[in-house]
């Protein structure tokens, strides 16, 4: 482990040159002037975009241990060898320096120079101000340093400004007097008035500024001057540059949607659109100086505003005023103004304004335990600067459209009971009863109690099984092509209405939701798409993880199906796909190919996310996000009903003020966070995989074992391991890639299931929390909350538990070792509904409500314990579940009401590790019709 050097003495003032120090030791020897080696190559590559913050901050806490060795005379010079850490550190800082505001590459160059000189003490005091900032401390003032250069004086003082900071880029190439006049006017330009500040990152080339919206997260606004120039200068890691090739190439080179045709105009036009694609919340300027009023015509639509070059004043206004839009959490400040205003409570809840709280003698613990505010801001109120949650017209629908805007949605929603809310308000207002619905049956148990709710049909689509570690990938999309051809061939398409799918999964499997529903929209136009991204509302954030995510999958389809290439693409295809009189080929025609959707479909998507699963929110706050182009026409009445249906008249105003002020987070830092939370996951699993003693004991699960070898692509099992590249090619390709911010573990060497592991070893020794395990696997989540003290915590946690079960093992009987190594039964299909509940015998859609109201009725229904069951299974009898019995967590059901009860099922419950299971009394069995549903 690296010490940043802070537990040695302080360092003794640097002796004036030719004297003797202070205890009479001649003064070191000041090696010879060298040109310095980092500016020639740079030799190590400089990280990844997702962990150069991490690099960045290692680097300078390397170098602010090692350059304090050697002014303390604990190193030699032998440590600033041209291979030394301390200049392979130099190297990799000069390149990502010039991507961050601040202290800039001359700074860099300059510690350099010092130290070639052997003017250590001067060197680890700039490199110490470095630090300081970087984590976040006051850097007191200095006098006036001859070393460095005016223009970067205001870098290396005391900034003890509270505002919130956040950087612009500028595109343009210029001269270190131009970037240093434009820091300065920037400087100029500032006033104690503004609610915020920023500082300048100056680039000459696009290269430059993909590489910097990628590396640097601070950046919220980007002006492009023309003056730039297409490709970097800098030394750039092999990884870096093949991920800005691919962002770049993501933009058309042909002619752009625009009035004017000048090359000009075009380059400005592709570096916007691929800095837009890259990240969405950034604010775009232009500034030119001449053809202004042509520009602005032509370019408007891709810049906020474009400005007369000398305008800086202007641009300067614009960008705080943006920063305040982004900054704007409407109905949390509603509430805090509520909480601060005296009023008179002749209303509900007693406990507003504390009222039955603070002066009672016996429950004010709870005014001490959670503050005061949380009681002042309780209200019933509507009024006064708040909102109804169920007709809004003020705060909260402001705040809501603020979400729209920064999740990529037309319309969204927040939900104060959880996703599982969600869901039923989705499926209560856009199916009905007789309505078939393709559900995922191993999506949560809430889309089979809407079912129930609504009277549609289920027809259960199977997930891919993973038997080696009990539980289940995802729907592979032939297997939803084919149902659907089914129902085409069957004559009953016209019923199905809605595809219901978990996108990601509990374990990580995420879908490409722009081809399931390009092609799905190719078998049936009409369909409507529910996706439930409870686990996935961070991927909003990320440039990769982002085009997975239902909302942008909606957008970039409707775009796509407007364009005539397209169009034509299409034509080409029915032509292939129908014979001369029009009947359709047969299906593994449709099968083989990749489906291309009419023109004329419609794009109508729904995303369910748990904001507070991970992202900032209180627990159970949600959030619903619409795509629907047919929202007004088909879906925006029967939708208030359903959301009015479910959501309560007295909504928590605290989960609601939580997911506005985490909205805010995420547009202004979100995309820092999700960064940092994948590096992060990333350095787990590789930390486990290359351990010597954690390798032997756990393993990390893969994409190799995590999705079956005829559904991956050609990507790396751990595409993140080695760079943003390879994880960006396997994002836009494969049919299904696992999320890096989960790591799944199998833990069949230590000895113990999957539950002993987490509530015996985990949480109730090292106090360490998971949700989910299997009988041999464990996963670890991060998110963006997870810091790198957590990660190590982890690890030492995970060491100290691999040398136990290492040391038990080494006790255990050979038989019980080969008793552990038994394999797991197979897990279990959806067997069927019983004939009185199916609706044919050809399809697999069934009534499950009926058979819900009928197993409630307790003359119809008994408990059998799981013996008898199988010995009835084992006879021949078709026993039909009376209800759901649902494992949790995951929480997808095993049976349904209506469902033909298996030996598989059995003898998957009978090996289930997991304590909790909802539907199952232990102490009576499982609940079974005495009769047929059908004949209830």
């Amino acid at each position: 482990m690296i010490s940043n050097g802070a537990d040695h003495p302080a360092l003794p003032e640097a002796p004036a040159s030719g004297a003797h120090s202070a205890d009479g030791a001649p003064p070191r020897r000041t090696p010879p002037r060298r040109t310095p080696s980092w500016t020639r190559a740079l030799e190590r590559d400089p990280g990844m975009p997702a962990s150069t913050w991490r690099l960045r901050s290692d680097a300078w806490e390397y170098l602010r241990f090692a350059v304090k060795r050697l002014a303390l005379g604990s190193d030699d010079v032998d440590a600033l060898a041209s291979d030394s850490e301390i200049h392979r550190s130099l190297r990799a800082l000069e390149t990502i320096e010039m991507y961050w505001a601040g202290f800039g590459q001359r700074y860099v160059r300059t510690i350099g120079e010092l130290l070639e000189d052997g003017d250590y003490r001067t060197a680890f005091d700039l490199i110490g101000r470095v630090v300081h900032r970087l984590r976040g401390d006051t850097v007191p003032d200095e006098p006036r340093d001859e070393h460095l250069e005016e223009p970067e004086r205001p870098e290396t003082t005391s900034d003890p400004d509270p505002r919130p900071r956040f950087e612009v880029l500028i595109i343009d190439e210029t001269t270190a007097a131009d970037r240093d006049t434009i820091r300065s006017e920037g400087l100029r330009l500032r006033s104690p008035a503004d609610a915020f500040t920023y500082e300048f990152v100056v680039v000459p080339s696009a290269d430059d500024a993909v590489a910097a919206v990628l590396t640097n997260p601070h950046i919220l606004a980007c002006v492009v001057r023309p003056g730039f120039s297409e490709h970097t200068h800098q030394p750039l890691s092999r990884d870096l540059r093949e991920t800005i090739a691919l962002a770049r190439s993501q933009v058309s080179e042909g002619p752009a949607s625009s009035h004017s045709q000048l090359a000009s105009v075009q380059r400005v036009l592709r570096l916007a659109d691929t800095l837009a694609a890259l990240r969405p919340e950034l604010d775009l300027y232009l500034m030119a100086g001449a053809h202004l009023e042509d520009l602005a015509g032509a370019l408007t639509h891709r810049f906020r505003r474009v400005f007369w070059r000398e305008d800086q004043l202007e641009l300067h206004l614009s960008l705080l005023r943006r920063a305040s839009h982004l900054y704007d959490t409407p109905f949390f400040t509603a509430l805090q103004d509520h909480a601060r205003r005296p009023v008179g409570v002749f209303h509900a809840l007693p406990v507003a304004r504390g009222g039955s709280v603070v002066s009672s003698q016996w429950i004010k613990d709870l005014a001490e335990f959670y503050g005061l505010n949380l009681l002042l801001a309780e209200t019933s109120a509507t009024s006064g600067g708040l909102d109804s949650l169920l007709a809004p017209t003020g705060t909260i629908k402001k705040a809501q459209d603020l979400a729209a805007r920064a999740f990529g949605a037309r319309q969204t929603f927040f939900v104060t009971n959880g996703t599982s809310t969600a869901n039923k308000i989705v499926h209560q207002a856009l199916t009905a009863p007789a309505d078939v619905v393709l559900v995922d049956r191993n999506c949560h148990k809430s889309h089979h109690h809407a079912v129930v709710l609504t009277g549609a049909k289920p027809a259960y689509l199977e997930a891919y099984p993973l038997n080696d570690f009990a539980f289940y990938g995802a729907v592979p999309l032939d297997r939803i092509k084919q149902l659907l051809l089914d129902y085409r061939a069957a004559g009953r398409l016209d019923e199905v209405r809605m595809v219901t799918l978990t996108n990601c999964t509990f374990d990580g499997i995420v879908y490409d939701p722009e081809r399931v529903m390009a092609e799905c929209l190719a078998i049936k136009p009409d369909l409507v798409f529910l996706w439930d991204e409870a686990w996935f509302a961070f991927a909003a954030f990320h440039p990769v993880t982002r085009r997975r995510t239902a909302m942008n999958a909606a957008k970039n389809l409707e775009e796509r199906l407007k364009s005539p290439a397209h169009a034509a693409a299409h034509r080409a295809q029915q032509e292939r796909l129908h014979d001369a009189d029009g009947a359709p080929a047969p299906d593994e025609v449709w099968l083989a190919q990749q489906l291309i959707p009419s023109p004329e479909a419609r794009i109508r998507v729904y995303a369910t996310q748990s904001t507070h699963k991970t992202l900032t929110a209180l627990r159970q706050g949600s959030m619903i996000h619409v795509h629907d182009q047919d929202w007004e026409r088909e879906a925006e009445e029967s939708f208030h009903e359903a959301y009015m249906t479910h959501t309560s008249t007295s909504p928590n105003y605290q989960i609601l003020s939580s997911l506005d002020i985490g909205r805010r987070q995420v547009e202004l830092e979100g995309y820092a966070l999700v960064q940092r939370q994948l590096d992060l996951a990333s350095s787990l699993a590789q930390t486990i995989a290359r351990h010597p003693l954690l390798r032997r004991t756990f393993r990390v699960l893969t994409a190799n074992d995590l999705i079956p070898a005829e559904l991956r692509g050609v990507g790396r099992p751990m595409p993140l391991r080695h760079g943003l590249a390879p994880l960006w090619e396997a994002w836009a390709h494969d049919e299904f890639v696992v999320d890096p911010s989960r790591i799944t573990i199998e833990i069949s060497r230590t000895g113990v299931d999957g539950d002993t592991f987490k509530h015996e070893h985990l949480m109730d020794r090292y106090g360490i929390q998971v949700n989910k395990t299997s009988g041999n696997t464990v996963l670890f989540m991060t998110n963006i909350g997870t810091s790198r003290s957590a990660i190590a915590y982890l690890i030492e946690v995970l060491v100290k538990l691999a040398e136990r079960f290492d040391a038990a093992l080494s006790r255990r009987h050979p038989d019980d070792r080969a008793a552990q190594d038994e394999p797991l039964p197979p897990l279990p299909d959806f067997s069927a509904f019983s004939p009185g509940c199916a609706t044919d015998a050809a399809l697999p859609d069934g009534d499950m409500r009926t058979a819900f109201f009928a197993g409630q009725q307790r003359r119809n229904t008994e408990h059998v314990f799981p013996e008898e069951l199988r010995a009835r299974v084992a006879a021949g009898e078709r026993p039909v579940s009376a209800g759901f019995v649902t494992p949790y967590p995951p929480g997808f059901p095993v049976l349904v009401p209506g469902q033909v009860i298996t030996s598989d099922v059995l003898e998957f419950m009978a090996v289930l590790s997991t304590r909790e299971v909802h539907g199952y009394d232990p102490q009576r069995g499982y609940r079974i019709f005495t009769t047929p549903p059908s004949d209830v």
